[in-house]
C-alpha cells in the first residue's frame, strides 16, 4: 500500500461485480465463477473447472471519484511442462468506458500440468496487489476486468475515496456461450476478446460463457443461461465437438434441439442467434479428436493437429463443414415457429480468405488482430439495423 493516500477499504461484493453466474466464498476473499455451483457439481472435467473459474468478461464496476485504486488478488497461473511459458494475465482499467491502463499480478498459485500424461499438480504462492493512480479526479465510472485466462480470487479492494455500485445505465444484457474462441483464447487482453470488442460496439453488458474445450451441449450450461436474466442470447457451436470427438451426427442434431428448448423455457421470445464456427483447415473435413503436434513441441511451439480419418464422416463422425449444414437446417427448421430465432454462418465472421490473411498460429486459435476482426464483424451483423440484435427490433 502507498502510505501517501488516505486508503477506504471496500469489501468486494456481488453488487460491485458483473458477469459472473455465482461467487464462491474463499477463506480469504471471493472467487468468480461463470457456471453455478449446481452446474459445476454434474461434471467432474478438469478442463471444464479450469475454463469456468477463468473470469472472462468479468469485472468490477464502481463510480467513485478515487485517483488510487488497489485490488489484491491471486491468481492462478497454467504451466504446461514442455510448452513456451504463458505470459501473466492481463487486466484492464476503464474509466468511463476507455481503456485508461492495464497491469498484472505476480505470484499467486501455479498448476503445472504435464503435457504427456495431463497430470496436473497445485503449488499455492503468495496473494499479490494491482495498482492504479493518478486517475481524473472527478466522478467516474472505473471497471476493472480481470484476466480472460486466469482464475482470479479477489481479497481486498482500495480506494483513496468512497465507491458505490456502477448505476445501471439502461444497457441491454447479451448472454453468449461459445468455445476457447468466446473465452478469448490467445486475446491481448480481456477487453479485447472477439464477444467484449463486439459488445462494446453494440453498446451492451456482456456475460460470457465461451468455456475453453467445454461448448459441448451440455445441458447444464444450457440450465444457467436459462435460468440468467439476460435480453440476448447466442450460442457459437462446434468446434469442441469435434475436436473432443464427443458425438456423432446422430446425438447432435437432438442435443442441439434440446439446448435451444432449455434456453426457450427461460427466455422464450429473447433474440436467440445461433453461431456456427468459424474457418479452421484442420477440422473442415477432418474429425476429431485433436491432438498436440510433437514436432512442433520439440522446437518449443504449440500447435495441433487432427487425428480422425475424413473417410468417417460416413459413419456420422463430426466435422466442421457437417456441423455449419446442420445448424443451418435446424434454425431453419425451427424458426417456422420460433421468429426470434436467427442464424449466423460462421465463415463470414472468419472464412477462408480470412484465413489465408490471418492463419490462426496454432491451427486452432485465433491471435489478437483475428479476434478484432471476429468482435468488429459480429458487431456489424448482428447488432446492425435489421440484425438479430439491433436495437430496435421489437420481443415481447
Amino acid at each position: 500500500m502507498h502510505p501517501e493516500h488516505h486508503w477506504i477499504t471496500t469489501p468486494v461484493t456481488a453488487g460491485l461485480l458483473r458477469g459472473a453466474l455465482d461467487l464462491e466464498r474463499t477463506e480469504h476473499g471471493l472467487l468468480p465463477h461463470r457456471l453455478p455451483a449446481r452446474a459445476r457439481a454434474q461434471c467432474a472435467d478438469g478442463q471444464l473447472a479450469m475454463a469456468e473459474s477463468q473470469p472472462s468478461g468479468v469485472r468490477l464496476a464502481f463510480r467513485t471519484r478515487a485517483t488510487a485504486v488497489e485490488l489484491d488478488t491471486r491468481p492462478t497461473k497454467r504451466v504446461h511442462t514442455g510448452a513456451p511459458p504463458r505470459p501473466d494475465g492481463v487486466y484492464d482499467l476503464l474509466v468511463d468506458g476507455r481503456l485508461a491502463g492495464q497491469g498484472t499480478v505476480s505470484g499467486g498459485n501455479t498448476v503445472t500440468v504435464d503435457m504427456a500424461t495431463g497430470a496436473a499438480e497445485l503449488r499455492p504462492g503468495p496473494a499479490g496487489t494491482l495498482r492504479f493512480t493518478d486517475l481524473p479526479d472527478r466522478a467516474k465510472d472505473i471497471e476493472i476486468w480481470l484476466p480472460h485466462n486466469e482464475t482470479t480470487e479477489l481479497l481486498a479492494l482500495r480506494t483513496d475515496a468512497p465507491v458505490e455500485p456502477a448505476p445501471d445505465r439502461g444497457r441491454r444484457v447479451w448472454l453468449h456461450h461459445g468455445s476457447s474462441i468466446s473465452h478469448g483464447s490467445d486475446a491481448a487482453s480481456p477487453t479485447t476478446t472477439w464477444p467484449a470488442l463486439a459488445a462494446a460496439r453494440g453498446g451492451v453488458e456482456l456475460v460470457n460463457l465461451g468455456l475453453g474445450g467445454s461448448a459441448l451441449l451440455d445441458p447444464f450450461t444450457a440450465r444457467a443461461m436459462r435460468d440468467t436474466p439476460a435480453d440476448l442470447l447466442s450460442v457459437k457451436i462446434g468446434i469442441n465437438l469435434v475436436n473432443g470427438d464427443v458425438m456423432r451426427l446422430r446425438a447432435f442434431t437432438p442435443a442441439v434441439h434440446g439446448f435451444l428448448d432449455t434456453l426457450r423455457e427461460g427466455h422464450p421470445t429473447t433474440p436467440l442467434l445461433v453461431v456456427s464456427p468459424v474457418h479452421c483447415p484442420l477440422h473442415e473435413d477432418t474429425p476429431g479428436p485433436l491432438a498436440f503436434d510433437l514436432d512442433a513441441l520439440g522446437e518449443g511451439k504449440l500447435r495441433f493437429r487432427a487425428t480422425g480419418d475424413p473417410a468417417e464422416r460416413a459413419a456420422g463422425k463430426l466435422t466442421l463443414r457437417v456441423i455449419r449444414e446442420e445448424l443451418a437446417r435446424i434454425v431453419k427448421q425451427r424458426a417456422a415457429e420460433d421468429p426470434h430465432l436467427h442464424h449466423l454462418d460462421g465463415l463470414d465472421l472468419y472464412g477462408e480468405a480470412d484465413s489465408a490473411e490471418l492463419p490462426l498460429p496454432d491451427g486452432l486459435h485465433p491471435d489478437a488482430a483475428t479476434h478484432r476482426r471476429i468482435g468488429e464483424r459480429f458487431a456489424d451483423l448482428a447488432f446492425a439495423p435489421g440484425g438479430p440484435f439491433a436495437a430496435d427490433r421489437a420481443t415481447t
